[in-house]
């Protein structure tokens, strides 16, 4: 007889039930929680949040054997990321520290659409005896089958996450490309949504914005007009009682205040991170022009951003606030002429000399010298006005013609359209029929790159014709200036400020005034 036939195997069968004498033990419930999240803050979706949350909580309340632990929630939050999910952190930390057993989540997709997350979450909770249950795909981590499953579920919800991107993004640079503006009217001063949806103007704060720019063109620096509205009491436009600079500096700057609108200033670099950049060419930007109501005219945004522009390449200290600063020039070593005040007068200087770099002979200069100088070179223009404004008139034809520019946008312009009407039928089609992804990614690319070549020329040829007619919003400006002012007697700080370019002051103390017309006075 071999081995294998004189091998007896008894089997015991399963017991039901305890031995009579043995002790009873309380059975310990099991402390349950339930995770519900929403990704946005419209109403529908808020109901939705409210309705899970009562689920949840009835649900385990009702549960024989489950000690209800809390609903942990997060609303208007992304999926893609558990960085920011305050609900779905403390919900975590309370599972590590022993207070849960179980989760209850209505779906993978609700827990998070990242897998590395999803899984990472999983894991640590597994190796502390926690255990997750997703409703709709029912699956327990805990059991032997779950982390595949986890795995394959995460997989399709973070393609589902990057699909929503790609369209999401798609969508907002059409509506771009289509010049509706979109603005953070919380912290934007000025402007409020309108019932249209497209942006109104705040009489009282739009009071504030112009009070920035009339400021800046007087004179004031971005400090000095902070301090005073902080000092006057006026609100930020983040509604707090301090304002900064840059705030100032950012008003000063933001085309929207004239009616415009640069689109796409920054991009989504990542759809799992959500980090975002300035844009500097990697995707489209659009000008709008008169998008929705202007708060500055168009001139005296043109005159403060040429005012920031001679500022910056003068060297002109920011926190200077006179009229003359950043124009008046030594005429021996080219430098900088800076203020000095004594005994409650102003005088001016050459820089160089003053820091002993130069032996310049150039004389100091008293503040009234240079108000009285600037008096009589204006009235000389001004005695000359009619045909200073016919020359300048002359420029505008020969030197800001842009028709040749805006025939070639008009062509771009229907390109661009063309290309962007292929684009969203490649992607309706993909969203009907199953079709091959790498494919579909290659036509999609080509198409993509194709509409951002186009773009990229058409904010070329854009930038040109917004370069000619700045200039020519400029001889403009400074025509009217002179339409506007006859012979003046006393000195005008804003209007030294709007007409004159540059002073140089020569060593036997003549000065040269040179206007933004291009005209030259010396005297």
């Amino acid at each position: 007889m071999s081995d294998n036939e004189r091998r007896i195997i008894k089997t015991f069968p399963k017991r039901s039930g305890q031995r009579a004498d043995a002790p009873k033990l309380p059975v310990k419930k099991r402390r349950v929680a339930a995770y519900a999240r929403v990704s946005t803050d419209d109403d529908e979706q808020l109901t939705s949040y409210e309705n899970q949350v009562r689920h949840y909580t009835q649900y385990i309340q009702n549960h024989e054997g489950w000690e209800f632990a809390g609903v942990f929630t997060d609303e208007g939050i992304t999926g893609t990321s558990t960085k920011h999910r305050n609900g779905f952190n403390a919900m975590v930390r309370a599972a590590l520290a022993g207070d849960i057993d179980l989760i209850i989540t209505k779906s993978v997709s609700r827990f998070a659409r990242n897998t590395v997350d999803t899984l990472t979450t999983v894991r640590k909770l597994k190796e502390h005896g926690v255990e997750v249950y997703f409703e709709k795909e029912n699956i327990f981590t805990l059991d032997s089958k779950g982390e595949l499953l986890i795995t394959i579920m995460s997989s399709l919800a973070q393609e589902e996450s990057r699909s929503i991107s790609e369209n999401v993004t798609w969508g907002m640079r059409k509506r771009f490309a289509d010049g509706k503006v979109i603005m953070p009217y919380k912290v934007f001063l000025g402007y409020r949504k309108g019932k249209d949806g497209l942006p109104e103007i705040v009489p009282e704060e739009a009071e504030t914005v112009r009070y920035i720019y009339r400021s800046y063109l007087e004179g004031r620096a971005p400090s000095h007009i902070a301090r005073d509205l902080t000092e006057l009491g006026i609100p930020s436009p983040a509604g707090k009682p301090k304002w900064h600079v840059g705030t100032i500096t950012s008003i000063l700057t933001n085309e929207k205040y004239k009616g415009d609108a640069i689109l796409q200033k920054t991009f989504c670099t990542d759809f799992l991170t959500k980090k975002f950049k300035i844009n500097e060419g990697e995707v489209p930007q659009y000008y709008v022009q008169h998008s929705h109501p202007a708060i500055i005219d168009q001139d005296t945004f043109a005159a403060v951003q040429d005012e920031i522009q001679r500022r910056a390449a003068s060297g002109r200290r920011r926190f200077t606030s006179h009229c003359f600063s950043g124009k008046v020039f030594c005429g021996e070593c080219g430098g900088l002429y800076g203020s000095d005040s004594c005994r409650h007068e102003i005088t001016w200087r050459c820089n160089a000399r003053h820091r002993l770099r130069t032996q310049c002979t150039t004389p100091t200069l008293r503040d009234q010298t240079l108000r009285d100088a600037f008096v009589l070179a204006f009235n000389r223009v001004i005695d000359n006005k009619a045909g200073i404004i016919d020359m300048c008139l002359g420029i505008m034809t020969e030197r800001c013609d842009t028709s040749g520019i805006d025939r070639k946008i008009a062509g771009l312009k229907v390109e661009v359209e063309y290309v962007s009407g292929l684009l969203e039928q490649h992607i309706a089609a993909n969203a009907r029929t199953v079709q091959d992804q790498a494919e579909y990614k290659r036509q999609y690319d080509e198409h993509e790159h194709r509409y951002i070549d186009l773009n990229n020329r058409l904010a070329a040829l854009e930038a040109r014709r917004a370069a000619l007619r700045a200039k020519q919003e400029g001889i403009e400006r400074y025509i009217d200036i002179l339409r506007k002012n006859d012979r003046i007697s006393t000195f005008d700080p804003a209007l030294c400020l709007n007409t004159v370019e540059r002073i140089t002051v020569f060593p036997e103390g003549r000065l040269r005034f040179e206007f933004l017309g291009g005209q030259v006075v010396e005297g």
